[in-house]
């Protein structure tokens, strides 16, 4: 007898099934790790959103004051 046919009369009705990230959340590790992707690809937009507003504000902002004052 296999291993794999051990662990599959072990495991019995759960076997090919995904694992849970933990017993009581009903989260596969599968979604675990979409749900990483996505945080980490919204991280790094609202840190490109974040720059964009600061250099807008730093060097814009400024420019459209001293174009205001001269006009």
């Amino acid at each position: 007898m296999g291993e794999s046919k051990r662990r599959k009369d072990a495991l019995g009705e759960k076997y090919g099934q995904e694992s849970y990230v933990f017993p009581w959340l009903p989260l596969t590790k599968s979604q675990s790790k979409d749900f990483m992707k996505w945080t980490t690809r919204g991280s790094w937009i609202g840190i490109a959103v974040l720059a964009l507003i600061w250099v807008t504000v730093l060097f814009i902002g400024p420019a459209m004051g001293w174009w205001q004052l001269n006009n």
